[in-house]
């Protein structure tokens, strides 16, 4: 079976938006172990290397099985639409050692052996020692990965929550899912994701649906949360291809020689996911043209497509975002 979501209509009127500091540094932390994440975030990667380098970021990896269960306790949803840092990070410190004993065998069962490993048998000793040693970790991790960089994060997550808030309040659920990512299926109730592996349905019975925008979780698309935890869905942010670049303005001129004036305007247009006819405004040109250019673009894999309703949605790929625009220093 795949990973599904029931909602009844009770769930779909608690559904809302939300942005964590604290999610974005669990993730910036996988990021660092997971090179299939590292396209779009080269950049990043280069500008922390040598301050992340006297990170010990090994517990918290211990528990971060790539594909199987993750420490629910790590990131409670929000209670808001935003949250501090240090009021998520409280509530960390604040877990059961019960739970957090719960979370951290489920993790560790992951990974066959890791239960048993010298690593493992140290973490579930002594669980209230082991969320004081997590939370100190991800605070490290906040203040030397993400919080330099949370302003331009921050404003980005923000312009997609109300972007998607909007869509909602015209369209309503389907219709948002359908766009934040075409992992998410919704379909009779059920919300369904791919890509996640194991088998898993939860009925939600009225706790609501949180769903946030990340700019470190692509190209996943993540879900979970068993209670006392919020049901969440996490998908990457909308306009991450132009996150780490310095806009410029205009087209370069070494890329316009490169694949053609039009065609690099095109490119370059795509800061964020854009159908044919908005990118034909955008540019002043016909929708034949562009669309000719988009094929092209997308053959030579500089950029990815996905249905969306009776649109082909397009955006850059992390090769079409190099060249686009010159990575900041």
């Amino acid at each position: 079976m795949p990973f599904q979501l029931l909602l009844d209509e009770q769930d779909l009127l608690r559904c809302r938006f939300a942005v964590s500091p604290l999610w974005e540094t669990q993730e910036a932390v996988r990021t660092l172990d997971r090179p299939r994440r590292h396209g779009y975030h080269l950049p990043w990667l280069r500008r922390i290397r040598e301050a992340a380098a006297g990170l010990d970021l090994r517990p918290l990896w211990t528990l971060m099985p790539d594909g199987g269960h993750n420490p629910d306790f790590f990131c409670p949803m929000p209670r808001g639409p935003v949250a501090s840092f240090e009021e998520e990070i409280a509530r960390v410190r604040a877990t059961p050692a019960e739970a957090a004993l719960t979370d951290i065998g489920a993790a560790l069962d992951s990974v066959p052996g890791r239960r048993g490993s010298p690593a493992g048998r140290e973490l579930l000793a002594d669980p209230a020692r082991t969320v004081r040693r997590t939370a100190d970790l991800l605070e490290q991790a906040w203040h030397v990965l993400v919080e330099p960089e949370w302003p331009r994060l921050r404003a980005l997550l923000e312009a997609d929550v109300a972007y998607h808030s909007r869509r909602l309040a015209e369209g309503g659920f389907a219709r948002v899912v359908g766009e934040l990512s075409p992992r998410l299926i919704w379909e009779e109730s059920t919300l369904t994701i791919s890509g996640m592996r194991g088998d898993h349905t939860r009925v939600l019975g009225g706790a609501g649906l949180v769903l946030m925008p990340s700019v470190f979780c692509w190209p996943d698309v993540i879900s979970g949360y068993e209670p006392p935890w919020q049901p969440a869905v996490i998908y990457p942010v909308r306009g991450i291809g132009g996150l780490w670049t310095r806009p410029t303005g205009r087209t370069p001129a070494a890329l316009g020689a490169l694949l053609g004036r039009v065609r690099a305007d095109v490119l370059c247009a795509l800061d964020e996911p854009a159908g044919t006819s908005v990118l034909a405004r955008r540019l002043s040109l016909a929708p034949s043209t562009v669309s000719a250019h988009l094929s092209v673009l997308r053959e030579a894999g500089l950029l990815a497509s996905r249905r969306y309703g009776h649109q082909v949605l397009y955006e850059r790929t992390p090769l079409g975002t190099t060249l686009a625009a010159s990575p900041e220093d």
